[in-house]
């Protein structure tokens, strides 16, 4: 009893349990109302007939003790004739009146001014009963005497009990099935909250196969639906990091065998060969640079990933940082065969942004389109102005990227080819920079046919503060 079960219990079934006690509680007073009131109805309406009986004041005793004699109803009630002294002087029972029974509707009768009062209570024998009095007065308005008839309750009150008890079982027979149909509906709720928090808890613990079923077609079987959901993104970002963390320690490792490699090398005592020592030296200062340039990228990401990516802006010339780009890589695509075609128009207008990092993002992606082009092919890059921006399209004719992950290839960590080097955030850093300069990168790719990379940067429409100054 914890939880969603002892709350309903003591919210809602304890809810329901009162209003029904309250009903039952009603009840019993309307059914012991209905009865009473009748034996009461019943009674009135027997007494009104003295008026007419008992006519003549004077002759009380013996006009009374005929009409009890007489009184054709003696065995649903007792009738009593009492004298002006308050003395019982003969019953319908035939047997001897009690003297010493209390009568408390005649008292109340007497000092009525319409000389009548009932009254109901438990006689000194136990039995509760029912009592009205009628006083009858002379013509100066003295009570000469009375008739009282009492009725026994017992049978009233079988009746009554039998429907109280008829009540009562309805009244367990509705929580009973209240509790039935409640127990089925909190355990469809419970059971797959538990599973909920056992399989929550193994995803935690790094179970990311871990999967709910689903029981219902509602709000839980959504729930379930979604933590299904969310294992597999949390499997799926899990497996793409340990894939980061793979590739850039095979990122690290490659530069720093070869810087390694090198400088044993030329620590012989016996190496004397000063060609060899400036290729040597050639290829360290290569290998730092990338290596460099890795922890830059990783670097950038950290800071992307908690907002803390700063851009030095100014109004550049895009041709310059995109031609001193492409001439950055046309020496590597040159040793592997490769070929970059691009023709730089006359002039463009310029634009506000960050010029080193805008440099970041075309070396990345000609980078990435050398990196995936088979030797002998081709990388186009092409510039234009399209309304108030500057288009940058960056083409190649390689491997392609399958459809299915053509939609991720921007995810941080997700790298479509496991068997090309790279990072896998490269393209990460390189859209949210874009973003930043209020552009956009879009990628296009069929697979076995190539890949275009479009980047969109809005031209500068407003002047810098500092020129305003100046002006």
């Amino acid at each position: 009893m914890k939880g969603i079960t002892k709350r309903w219990v003591l919210n809602s079934f304890g809810v329901i349990l009162i209003i029904l006690t309250v009903l039952i509680l009603a009840f019993s007073l309307v059914v012991r109302g209905f009865y009473y009131n009748g034996i009461l109805q019943t009674l009135s309406g027997r007494s009104s007939e003295l008026a007419n009986i008992i006519s003549d004041a004077d002759a009380f005793t013996d006009t009374a003790r005929e009409y009890v004699e007489n009184f054709p109803d003696k065995e649903r009630m007792e009738l009593m004739a009492i004298d002006g002294k308050g003395h019982p002087f003969i019953t319908s029972t035939g047997f001897t009146p009690d003297q010493n029974q209390s009568m408390p509707d005649y008292q109340s009768a007497i000092a009525s001014s319409d000389h009548f009062a009932d009254w109901h209570g438990r006689l000194s024998s136990g039995e509760n009963v029912m009592a009205l009095t009628r006083v009858i007065t002379d013509r100066s308005g003295n009570p000469v005497g009375a008739i009282r008839y009492v009725v026994s309750l017992e049978a009233a009150d079988r009746k009554i009990f039998i429907a109280i008890s008829a009540v009562c079982l309805v009244g367990i027979l509705v929580m009973f099935f209240i509790f039935i149909s409640s127990t089925y509906f909190l355990r469809s709720i419970v059971r797959p909250v538990r599973e909920i928090g056992d399989t929550a808890k193994r995803i935690a613990q790094g179970d990311f196969n871990a999967r709910i079923d689903k029981f219902y077609d509602d709000e839980i079987g959504d729930l379930c639906d979604t933590i299904n959901y969310m294992a597999g993104e949390l499997g799926t970002a899990d497996k793409m990091k340990n894939d980061f963390i793979s590739s850039v320690s095979h990122e690290l490792r490659t530069p720093l065998t070869a810087i390694k490699g090198w400088a044993e090398t030329m620590q012989l005592d016996n190496f004397q060969d000063e060609k060899t020592m400036r290729k040597g030296m050639g290829i360290i200062i290569k290998e730092t640079e990338r290596l460099n340039c890795i922890v830059e990228e990783v670097l950038d990401f950290s800071r992307i990933q908690q907002d803390r990516m700063v851009l030095i802006m100014d109004r550049i010339d895009i041709l310059a940082e995109l031609d001193e780009s492409i001439y950055m890589q046309k020496e590597r695509a040159a040793s592997e065969n490769k070929n970059i075609i691009y023709e730089e128009p006359d002039m463009l207008p310029p634009i506000i942004g960050d010029r080193n990092r805008l440099r970041q993002v075309f070396i990345n992606i000609i980078d990435n389109a050398l990196k995936y082009s088979s030797s002998g092919g081709e990388v186009t890059v092409n510039v234009e102005q399209i309304d108030m921006n500057v288009v940058i399209t960056i083409a190649d004719h390689g491997c392609g990227i399958p459809a299915k992950d053509l939609p991720k290839v921007k995810q941080k960590f997700y790298k479509a080819n496991q068997t090309v080097r790279g990072s896998g955030i490269g393209l990460a850093v390189a859209d949210e920079i874009v973003r930043l300069h209020g552009g956009t990168l879009e990628i296009d790719s069929t697979e076995n046919v190539g890949t275009t990379v479009t980047v969109t940067i809005p031209i500068t429409v407003e002047k810098l503060p500092e020129e305003t100054e100046e002006l």
